[in-house]
């Protein structure tokens, strides 16, 4: 047979593993993995900066359930990369980051770009190597792949050699493993389940905590099946929502912190006790409460506060075992309790408290008003990004999601910057989808030059920003440039004309009369835009139980 190169090989047992985009940014020495990549069918993604290709690729990956890949050069554009590993890894994505290296021959001399990178990968990542001959590559690429998906899934990082990438190899001495399969769906004991259901029948005040887990494991109809069949309450994570519809009558995500305080039995399902869900811990959490949980990994079990009933399994496989148990031994929570009473008081509650603010007419607009006006104008099966911690954090107040894997934000590890590379993901995914990526005017900042990749491929994402001139709100002019305050940026800027630069369109507003034939303007666009929304500098989230994060103190007391 012909000789073959190792960029050609590396491109096919990707496609062979099902990975059809690749984000990235390229130079010496991978550029030759990005052609052979766009002979073998693989659209390669050129982005703005590695740090958003890393993202995309995770983006993908949870998206789709097969690993997604970005591609960096060596040096700081493999260290570039790392926070995109840490953010997949921390997320429990399916991710592979394979950057170039200097040849084997110049090892430990200095070369061009020459870096620790295994070691730098490691710490973030679930499998990280060096394939060290063009033949190796497939037995490598092999399992990086199983790594990332099999068990918890996570990042993967492939160190490659210049002249592992240049190399050729007679193709007949190449050893093609068959495609990574699926992973197994993992279930556990019956009697696990029946001490499952036990608990919750026992319980007064129940509660089901809905993670991103169950969204991964495509287990939305599972779960459907056992909270209509129990009647439970539940509560979904920031990327759990839309596995139930948020607007369906068990959802008690209105009342989140009363349920969280009050509840004496959890059923956690694909979700982490960790600082999203305030380690189960008080003040945020009953003392007392009891936890049932459902993980992929048994190391979860237990983490922060004991486990009573430990699920350890595949969630959709364990789901429809809990649910044939059940429909051999019903059992539904009352209609009328104590506990249903106290949360819907709670709800209706914090739904007046909230109604004013979403009705506010007043200029400078606030946060509220605008992202109601969004939530009015959305389809029901929109793809909604969020990131900014205020506009991330009130948007999950005021914006439903009534699908699974329909928002993308900044996940478990809070990362910033992940907001224009995901939306690019998800409409590459998704391209029958309505993608709307909201950001405060400092996260887009991070990431705001990859609208020209949303330009160049035609993406008609819709882009909005919500502008208060700075972290957590600037002054609306910098009167003494010596003591400009920390958070603060350039007032009034207008991020819209960005987009302009590259084709795309650009819309300001500041006004809520004029928010509505903007917004909708934007979205019925042919190619992406931007809009950018002017708010007041004061406008904040509503008056909370608690902070947004329950501190160390706090936990001690």
């Amino acid at each position: 047979m012909a000789d073959i190169d190792g960029a050609t090989i590396i491109a096919k047992c990707l496609k062979a593993n099902g990975v059809d985009y690749c984000f990235g940014i390229v130079g010496f020495p991978v550029q030759p993995i990005a052609a052979a990549m766009q002979k073998e069918g693989i659209r390669f993604i050129g982005m703005r900066h590695e740090q958003s290709a890393a993202y995309a690729a995770g983006a993908m990956g949870y998206l789709t359930g097969r690993p997604g890949v970005a591609l960096t050069v060596s040096g700081p554009g493999m260290t570039n990369g790392i926070s995109g590993l840490g953010n997949a890894q921390n997320n429990c994505w399916p991710m592979i980051l394979l950057s170039g290296a200097n040849g084997s021959d110049q090892m430990g001399m200095g070369a061009f770009q020459e870096a620790p990178q295994i070691e730098a990968a490691r710490p973030f990542t679930k499998y990280a190597m060096r394939p060290e001959t063009p033949a190796r590559l497939p037995f490598y690429i092999d399992q990086a792949v199983r790594a990332t998906l099999y068990g918890r899934p996570g990042a993967a990082y492939l160190d490659l050699l210049d002249d592992v990438i240049s190399g050729t190899v007679d193709e007949a001495q190449v050893k093609y493993p068959a495609p990574v399969p699926e992973p197994p769906r993992t279930v556990v004991a019956p009697e696990y389940v029946e001490q499952a259901v036990e608990a919750l029948r026992s319980a007064s005040n129940p509660l089901v905590i809905i993670g991103k887990g169950m969204a991964y494991s495509r287990a939305e109809d599972e779960v459907r099946q056992f909270i209509e069949s129990t009647q439970l309450p539940f509560l979904a994570s920031p990327m759990g929502r839309g596995v139930m519809p948020d607007d369906h009558p068990l959802s008690v995500g209105a009342a989140r912190s009363h349920v969280l305080q009050n509840a004496d039995v959890i059923f956690l399902m694909g979700a982490r006790l960790n600082w999203i869900m305030h380690f189960g811990m008080p003040p945020r959490f009953n003392p007392d409460v009891r936890i049932v949980q459902l993980d992929i990994d048994p190391n979860e079990i237990g983490h922060n506060i004991p486990t009573e009933v430990a699920l350890v399994g595949d969630a959709k496989a364990v789901t429809g075992q809990v649910n044939a148990y059940l429909k051999q031994n019903p059992w539904q929570y009352p209609a009328e309790t104590t506990w249903r009473t106290s949360i819907q008081r709670k709800i209706d509650e914090n739904v007046t408290n909230t109604a004013p603010m979403l009705a506010d007419n007043s200029v400078p607009m606030g946060y509220y008003r605008v992202l109601k006006e969004i939530e009015d104008l959305l389809p029901r099966d929109a793809m909604v990004v969020a990131e900014g911690a205020s506009t991330m954090d009130i948007s999950r107040q005021v914006i439903n999601n009534s699908l699974p894997r329909r928002r993308l934000d900044a996940g478990t590890w809070g990362t910033m910057g992940v907001g224009l590379p995901q939306a690019i993901a998800a409409q590459l995914a998704h391209p029958e989808l309505k993608v709307v990526d909201i950001e405060g005017d400092s996260a887009f900042g991070f990431s705001g030059m990859e609208v020209e990749v949303a330009c160049r491929l035609k993406l008609p994402i819709t882009f909005i920003v919500i502008n208060n001139n700075g972290v957590g709100g600037g002054p609306t002019e910098l009167m003494d440039i010596d003591h400009i305050p920390p958070g603060a940026y350039y007032p009034d800027a207008h991020y819209e004309r960005v987009i302009e630069a590259f084709g795309g369109q650009g819309f300001y507003v500041n006004r809520p009369e004029d928010l509505k034939p903007t917004l909708q303007k934007a979205m019925d666009a042919d190619g992406p835009t931007v809009v950018n929304i002017a708010i007041s500098n004061e406008s904040r989230r509503r008056a909370q139980q608690f902070g947004w994060h329950t501190g160390s103190a706090a936990l001690r007391a």
